[in-house]
């Protein structure tokens, strides 16, 4: 199925399109989540940041990419400092594979990599859109936001796309007038748009967000007042893997859990860093749900631990440089170019087993 032929149908039909372009993977990965990558014997989570001049950046946000949106791009957003721009993330016992985006696309022609989750999610989805187009300049491109919550980037000459669904939480959401937000814990029913290829899942911070809209948790019929968020998002989490072993095919899906990207507002605050920090740290909170999650289901999830090298990565945030003015600081999303490009370099270590 070509992908002209997929865009034609968007528009009337978007839904019936995710249903069908599902097609066996190409290679399927086969790794625990808490191995190392079987294939190389290679610990990708912990290591330190380097500087990597000239390999980095791997590209120019403003020249090579106008499709990143506004608040990522911070060099244009007015931001002086650029050695932020050339780190690359050294594992403490091997090298992550330098990033080959044709290699990429020839492997996965004809394949679908779907990004299910938060603006985490979409600032990983653009990078890796980014990466590939720099990789073949002359090909064409088409950027599709289909719905606030579906954005497509494809490349026609692979019949390759790589899709971004906006989930936060992966279980059922609603508002009531009354109390307002309120998860229903033990329920999905959005694993309806859920389909490719690749599938790369994202949760995290909006289970701990804090603002004038209250957040319920529901289990069943009862709304639960005062639930402690870590445990509802642990039940949250273990809805979703118990979704994945019933309705995902193994043979023909391969499935990444994104890990928890750390966020730097508060008391460690990101605004004026300009250099990555060095050393260990604490675990992060939710990492061990993440762990004890992963480790008690039957599909083969693989684990894209990146919470270590993001908390390291103080200086790798907007900050002020979003294009909103210097009044909001975002200690939570990371430039482009920047460490989702590490990311999205694992991945393609993962995806293509080397």
């Amino acid at each position: 199925m070509t992908f002209d032929f997929l865009l034609h149908l968007l528009p009337q039909t978007f839904v019936l399109v995710l249903w069908i372009v599902v097609t066996p993977s190409l290679y399927h990965v086969h790794v625990n989540a808490f191995q190392k990558n079987q294939l190389n014997n290679c610990d990708y989570s912990n290591g330190k940041w380097v500087v990597d001049d000239p390999y980095y950046p791997l590209y120019d946000a403003s020249s090579d990419c106008p499709f990143i949106v506004q608040g990522y791009d911070c060099l244009k957003n007015g931001r002086i400092d650029h050695v932020y721009l050339k780190y690359r993330w050294k594992p403490f016992d091997c090298d992550i594979p330098r990033f080959d985006g044709v290699k990429f696309l020839k492997t996965y022609r004809g394949k679908n990599i779907t990004f299910i989750g938060d603006s985490i999610s979409d600032n990983m989805w653009q990078s890796l859109a980014c990466m590939l187009h720099i990789s073949v300049p002359e090909s064409n491109y088409t950027l599709i936001r289909i719905t606030k919550h579906l954005s497509m980037f494809s490349f026609p000459d692979y019949e390759v796309s790589i899709m971004w669904v906006k989930d936060g939480y992966l279980v059922d959401t609603f508002r009531d007038i009354g109390k307002g937000r309120i998860l229903k814990l033990d329920s999905i029913s959005s694993g309806n748009l859920w389909h490719g290829d690749v599938l790369i899942f994202n949760t995290y911070h909006w289970w701990f967000h804090t603002g004038k809209t209250q957040t319920f948790f529901q289990l069943g019929n009862e709304i639960i007042e005062g639930m402690d968020k870590m445990e509802a998002f642990k039940i949250g989490l273990t809805t979703w893997s118990n979704w994945i072993d019933s309705n995902i095919d193994p043979s023909k899906t391969s499935v990444i859990f994104q890990g928890i990207a750390a966020a730097h507002a508060g008391e460690n605050d990101c605004m004026g860093r300009t250099e990555p920090e060095e050393g260990t740290r604490p675990s992060y909170p939710g990492v061990e749900v993440v762990k004890n999650v992963l480790s008690n289901m039957k599909s083969d999830v693989y684990w894209l631990d990146i919470t270590l090298q993001t908390q390291l990565r103080i200086d790798g945030h907007p900050s002020i440089y979003t294009g909103l003015g210097t009044s909001y600081d975002d200690c939570s999303h990371w430039c482009l170019a920047g460490a989702p490009d590490t990311w999205n370099e694992i991945l393609y270590a993962v995806l293509l087993g080397i």
